[in-house]
Parts: structure tokens; C-alpha cells; sequence
């Protein structure tokens, strides 16, 4: 990348040292977040997960980008 932003360098760079203290593992990343909250005298919003609607696509299937409505019927 060819950015020389030395706040970004140094973002990066706390970021690759937590993970790395975390064995790289996100499970173990987000559990140490949530301690490191319990501790501080922060408030902090947890919003509900959202939904994503659903697109009409049957990527499960296989169908490669077309409509799920699109596969000929069998049976």
C-alpha cells in the first residue's frame, strides 16, 4: 500500500500487536474487548444483530448469479 499517513502506520501497527498477543484468533481478540470494557468505566451500546434481506439469489445451489426463480423445476 502506498500510504505514508503516520497515524494509519500507527493504527496498523497497535492493531498487528493486539492480534498477535490474541494468538491471531478473533474469538480471543473480541473476548479480551469485552474484558477490557467490563473494566472501564464506559458505556457502551450493543445494537441487535440486523437482518439482511434476502436477495432473490441461491448462491447455495449453485446457481452461479442467477435468480433462484430462473432453475428449470426437476421432479
Amino acid at each position: 500500500m502506498m500510504n505514508g499517513d503516520p497515524i494509519v502506520a500507527e493504527v496498523r501497527a497497535i492493531r498487528d500487536k493486539l492480534a498477535a498477543e490474541s494468538g491471531y484468533d478473533i474469538g480471543e481478540i473480541f473476548r479480551r474487548l469485552r474484558e477490557q470494557q467490563a473494566r472501564s468505566d464506559l458505556n457502551y451500546v450493543r445494537y441487535p444483530p440486523r437482518r439482511v434481506p434476502p436477495t432473490g439469489y441461491d448462491t447455495a445451489a449453485g446457481s452461479k448469479g442467477r435468480r433462484a426463480e430462473s432453475q428449470p423445476q426437476t421432479g
